[in-house]
């Protein structure tokens, strides 16, 4: 096999969509910037406007710059991610592996939430998104390489999410609805109102034992 081939992307999402979403976050950004800007002017003059702009929307402006430019990819054990700058975590040796779920307005994203070599890095992978009973999910190779790599580690965390993943390949391969997935199941385990959650391992380990 090529350096080419062993290479998989990652991205749970169309590029399109990204970058969509992130027009969406640069045009909010400069609205909001400038209505405070504005109000800021009315006693501040100039000078307040751009500095209250400037407070309020780069940083927005560089987090939708960012997200249009980020992606994933899978290559042997390593997963990267890349933004401005480039990530890798060595699965092989990852000092923290984690079942993350995140729900913000109504969808929730489960993700793993990986650290460890070559610079003690962590980033998030997302595995799938979902929205009352329907979402996004990685792909059937994607998952299928993932899975075979967390279990190549020989690590039990890893062990464990590759035996998720594994049920979630046999799920959706039984036709089964996106509610009835397991990783809809789990992330749906989370409390709401959380914008973050990490799940203990002890807890998607009981899981994964219950999915047969």
């Amino acid at each position: 096999m090529s350096g080419q081939e062993s290479v998989v992307s990652l991205d749970l999402l169309d590029r399109r969509v990204v970058r969509k979403r992130a027009v969406s976050v640069a045009i909010a950004a400069v609205l909001v910037g400038a209505a405070i800007g504005g109000i800021a002017g009315l006693f501040a003059g100039p000078a307040g406007f751009f500095v209250a702009f400037a407070v309020l929307a780069v940083p927005l402006l560089l987090m939708a710059f960012s997200e249009s430019r980020k992606t994933y990819w899978l290559s042997g054990t390593v997963v990267a991610a890349r933004a401005f700058g480039t990530r890798k975590v060595d699965l092989s040796s990852a000092t923290r592996l984690d079942v993350l779920v995140t729900d913000v307005r109504g969808a929730r994203t489960i993700s793993l939430l990986v650290a460890g070599p070559p610079k003690r890095r962590a980033l998030n992978l997302a595995l799938a998104m979902y929205a009352g009973t329907g979402g996004k999910e990685l792909g059937v190779y994607e998952l299928r390489r993932l899975a075979d790599t967390l279990a190549s580690t020989g690590d039990t965390r890893a062990l464990v999410l590759s035996e998720l993943i594994v049920a979630q390949l046999k799920s959706e391969a039984r036709g089964d609805a996106a509610a009835d997935r397991p990783l809809y199941r789990l992330a749906s385990v989370a409390p709401s109102g959380s914008m973050a959650q990490r799940l203990a391992n002890e807890d998607v380990a009981k899981f994964v034992a219950t999915l047969g």
